[in-house]
């Protein structure tokens, strides 16, 4: 071997390890769902796919959840470094257990508002709150509607009610048969479903949590606390990287659903188009985020929120809202100006 082969192959050496040092610098960090991949997953999916979060030297896997309470025990038990799960299940974690070493804490808020609402058929003569009155309403017994009800109860004014548990597929499908008089769920996944199900949207009457007194806020980022302790920069590099892909998403829903595709082959594009269109304009872009900033949350309604929780869940301990939130690693203020005008 001559001179010139021996200096080639050390210089492809070098570059190869030069590659892997590079690599070696990117934290991993592994995040959860809080459901399967469908449109409102874009929201991760599509800076994982554009390298954004490479850019900001994290190596980031996205799983799908089978619920926020899930997602927010897989992420205590130390399985994942960060997720996305409704507020409440996490308020409702750090209550049930306060000796828990690991409790996470929410980071950023996604959904500023959260998208559960009541949904009855119009034939039913269901039209308002009140007429739920003796009804018999359906939802999975983890369902984030379900569990924040008696706070939507209270606030309208709503006698008994009967609940029947079911399993997910099965709660549209109950309700277009007249097995219950209504159901809660997230709109734009309850409401989606029915039409899938050959209900019309216009035959739906739809109560959604925050037009009916119910200022819940609803999913957030969450991380683990070893996270928080470690490597708080790749926390803050996290959410920068996610602002700037969610922004993109936002503005171009449609084009982000491929990314979905790619995780998720036999989803409908149309169908999940319209779903991340609906998050978007319903708990995403709302009023609320509006006017208190993507991303962030207001400490009078923070607080509100924990003690309803903890009256609605009837948790063991009060729900501190101080302990469930860390706002220190949002993007700056200019940063999460995403949110465009409504029209």
């Amino acid at each position: 071997m001559n001179t010139r082969s021996i200096s080639k192959i050390g210089t492809i050496a070098v570059l190869a390890l030069s590659g892997y040092a590079a690599q070696a610098q990117n934290t991993a960090i592994k995040f959860i769902l809080d459901w399967r991949f469908e449109g409102p997953s874009a929201l991760f999916l599509a800076p994982v796919a554009k390298g954004y979060f490479k850019d900001a030297k994290l190596d980031v896997t996205i799983d799908a959840g089978n619920g926020s309470g899930g997602a927010v025990t897989r992420v205590a038990s130390g399985t994942y470094d960060m997720g996305f799960a409704d507020l409440a299940a996490l308020m409702e974690f750090h209550a049930n257990n306060p000796d828990a070493p690991n409790k996470p804490v929410a980071v950023m808020m996604v959904y500023n508002n959260t998208p559960a609402s009541v949904m009855a058929l119009k034939k039913s003569g269901i039209k308002t709150p009140a007429d739920l009155n003796g009804k018999k309403l359906g939802a999975p017994v983890f369902d984030a509607g379900r569990r924040a009800f008696p706070i939507f109860q209270k606030a309208n004014g709503i006698g008994a009610v009967q609940w029947t548990a079911m399993d997910p597929p099965l709660r549209e499908t109950m309700l277009a048969r007249g097995d219950v008089d209504a159901i809660t769920g997230f709109t734009f996944t309850s409401l989606l479903n029915l039409e899938a199900r050959g209900v019309k949207a216009e035959d739906v009457v739809v109560m959604p949590y925050p037009e009916f007194g119910v200022k819940l806020y609803g999913n957030a980022i969450i991380v683990s606390p070893k996270l928080l302790k470690e490597n708080p920069a790749a926390i803050k590099a996290f959410l920068q990287a996610f602002t700037k892909g969610a922004r993109e998403v936002i503005a171009k829903p449609d084009a982000a659903i491929e990314f979905v595709k790619a995780r998720d082959g036999i989803i409908n594009v149309e169908l999940e188009q319209r779903r991340l269109r609906l998050a978007i304009d319903s708990v995403i872009n709302s009023p609320d985020a509006r006017a208190e900033g993507y991303g962030q949350i207001k400490a009078p309604r923070l607080a509100l929120m924990a003690s309803q929780v903890s009256d609605a869940f009837a948790t063991k301990t009060r729900v501190s809202a101080d302990a469930v939130w860390n706002g220190s690693f949002l993007p700056s203020a200019a940063e999460l100006n995403i949110l465009p005008a409504k029209k």
